[in-house]
């Protein structure tokens, strides 16, 4: 497996906030679902809420 970092910005409240995660995943999209997963089981946010700008390999 590879290390992805993904960034991009959620909404909070009225305000998008940037965000950089870095994970571990077999190719950039299973990278990303992982990290839409997290922000919704984590933080309650649901994937309209999230864009991912870049995914790129560490």
């Amino acid at each position: 497996m590879s290390q992805f970092t993904v960034s991009g910005r959620f909404r909070s409240r009225k305000t998008w906030k940037p965000f950089t995660k870095s994970v571990e995943a077999i190719n950039e999209n299973v990278a990303s679902e992982y990290v839409l997963s997290r922000f919704g089981s984590e933080h309650g946010l649901k994937r309209p809420h999230v864009e991912i700008e870049e995914v790129t390999a560490a």
